[in-house]
C-alpha cells in the first residue's frame, strides 16, 4: 500500500507535536514506521488520507463497540450540538446516563463524571486515600491506570518493594506510596498486605490487563483482593475503563460477582466522546466535594454531547444477543489465529471476553507482565506491518489488545483470517 499523504502529513505534524501524535502508541515507535493518517471510518471500516481501506481491530482503543460512525448515534450527537456544545452547569443528561449505570453496575451507588481515563483513576486514588486516611496505593506490574504520577510507576527486587516512577519528570517521592505487586500472584500480594499492615489506603487492578495484551485473572484472585482489602479496611478499586460495558453489559465485575468498593469507566461509556466516571459506595462518594473535603472539579465533565453518545450506546447495548454476538466474533477469529499459526508452526496463545481479544507469540499461558515480557514480541512488528498492507489494522504494539463491535461482519473475520495465513506464512521465511 501507497501512504505518500499520510507520510507527509506525519513529516508536518511532527513539526508542531511531540514524535507527531497526541498519544505515543500511535507513532508506530513499538513496530516501527510511519502511521496511517485515518481520514474518515464507517462500520468495521477506516480509510487513511491515501484512500486505503482497513478492517479495523483498534476502534478508537475500545469506545467503537458499535462500529465507526453509527448513523442513530451520530443523530443523537447532532442533536445535542445543536442545543449547545458545553455549558459548565447541570444538564438531564448526566442524571440519565448516571441512573443507567447505576442499574447496570449497583456497586456504583453514587458517581462521578470526569472526561478521561486518567482523571477517573487519578480521583478514584485521591478519594481512596481521604476516606480512609492511609496512603499506601498497591498496582499491578504493567497495569496500566493513566499517566498520573502515583500510577506511573514500576516494581523493584524483591516482592514488596516501594515502587520507582517509569517516567522521567517524576518525582521518586510521589511514587513511594505506591507498592508494585505480580498479577496473579497470590501468595506475594498477601505478603505485601502483612508487610504494610495496616498502612494500605487500597488496591487498583485492571481485572483484564489490556495494556500488556490481554491477561485474564487466575481464579479467585479478585476474590483474594476483595478478601484482604475486607481485612485490612482498605478500598478495591476496579479499573473497568477497558472492560466497563465491553466484555458484558455492566462489566468484568457481573461476570464474576466481584463488588469493588470503587470503580472507574470510560472508553465505551462515551461511546467516542470524550467521557469517564468514577463511583461506589454512597459513604465513601460523600467524602467527594461539595459534600465532603475531597476535591476534584472539571469543567468539560459530563458535557452533554458525551452523555448523549454514552446513554445512546449504552441503552443500544442493553439489546438481547448483543454480547453473545460479540463473543462468538471473537471466538471465530482467535481460535482462527491459533489454528493458523499452528498450521505454519508458530506458536501463539490467544484469549478473548466480550468484543475484547489479546494474543502473544508463545505456546504457554500468559498470566503476567513478565511473563508477558518472555514471549516472542520481536515477532509483532513484522507481523503487524503484514496485516497492515494486506488491510487489517491491528494495534500498532505487541502490549495492546484488541476490539471486535458489531459492525465486523463474518466476511471481515474471514479476511482478517486470510491475511493472518498469508502473515505466518511469510513469518517462517
Amino acid at each position: 500500500m501507497k501512504r505518500q499523504r499520510s507520510s507527509l502529513l506525519f513529516s508536518a505534524a511532527k513539526r508542531y507535536m511531540p514524535g507527531g501524535v497526541s498519544s505515543p502508541v500511535r507513532s508506530f515507535s513499538a513496530v516501527g514506521g510511519e502511521p496511517p493518517f485515518i481520514a474518515r471510518g464507517k462500520g468495521s471500516r477506516v480509510w487513511d488520507e491515501d484512500g486505503n481501506e482497513y478492517i479495523d481491530y483498534v476502534g478508537s482503543w475500545g469506545p467503537a463497540i458499535l462500529g465507526h460512525a453509527p448513523d442513530d448515534i451520530v443523530a443523537v450527537v447532532c442533536a445535542a450540538a445543536a442545543k449547545g456544545l458545553s455549558f459548565g452547569a447541570p444538564t438531564v443528561g448526566e442524571t440519565l446516563l448516571a441512573a443507567e449505570i447505576n442499574a447496570a453496575l449497583p456497586s456504583m451507588e453514587m458517581l462521578r463524571f470526569v472526561s478521561s481515563g486518567t482523571e477517573a483513576c487519578m480521583s478514584a486514588i485521591r478519594l481512596a486515600r481521604g476516606y480512609t486516611g492511609k496512603d499506601l496505593v498497591i498496582k499491578f506490574a504493567g497495569h496500566y491506570h493513566g499517566h498520573s504520577d502515583g500510577l506511573l510507576a514500576k516494581a523493584g527486587s524483591g516482592v514488596a518493594t516501594l515502587a520507582l516512577p517509569s517516567s522521567a519528570g517524576v518525582p521518586r517521592e510521589v511514587v513511594e506510596h505506591t507498592l508494585v505487586a505480580e498479577f496473579n500472584d497470590g501468595v506475594a500480594l498477601r505478603g505485601i498486605f502483612s508487610q504494610h499492615r495496616g498502612k494500605i489506603a487500597a488496591v487498583i487492578v485492571e481485572p483484564i490487563a489490556g495494556n500488556v495484551g490481554f491477561i485474564r485473572p487466575q481464579v479467585d484472585f479478585l476474590g483474594l483482593i476483595r478478601e484482604l482489602c475486607d481485612q485490612e479496611q482498605a478500598l478495591m478499586i476496579l479499573d473497568e475503563v477497558m472492560t466497563g460495558f465491553r466484555v458484558a453489559f455492566g462489566g468484568w465485575q457481573t461476570l464474576a460477582g466481584i463488588k469493588p468498593d470503587l470503580t472507574t469507566l470510560a472508553k465505551v461509556i462515551g461511546g467516542g466522546l470524550p467521557l469517564a466516571v468514577y463511583g461506589g459506595r454512597k459513604e465513601i462518594m460523600a467524602k467527594i466535594a461539595p459534600l465532603g473535603p475531597v476535591y476534584q472539579a472539571g469543567t468539560l465533565s459530563g458535557n452533554p454531547l458525551a452523555t448523549a453518545c454514552g446513554l445512546a450506546t449504552l441503552q443500544r447495548l442493553k439489546a438481547p444477543g448483543v454480547y453473545e454476538e460479540l463473543n462468538q466474533k471473537a471466538a471465530f477469529l482467535t481460535s482462527g489465529l491459533e489454528r493458523l499459526a499452528a498450521r505454519y508452526d508458530i506458536p501463539l496463545r490467544s484469549d478473548f471476553a466480550g468484543g475484547m481479544f489479546g494474543f502473544y507469540f508463545t505456546h504457554e499461558q500468559v498470566r503476567s507482565y513478565a511473563e508477558a515480557q518472555q514471549t516472542a514480541v520481536h515477532w509483532y512488528p513484522r507481523f503487524f506491518h503484514l496485516m497492515l498492507d494486506q488491510g487489517i489494522y491491528l494495534a500498532p504494539s505487541p502490549y495492546e489488545a484488541g476490539f471486535v463491535s458489531l459492525a465486523h461482519s463474518q466476511e471481515d473475520l474471514q479476511a482478517t483470517l486470510d491475511a493472518a495465513e498469508q502473515a505466518f506464512a511469510q513469518l517462517r521465511v
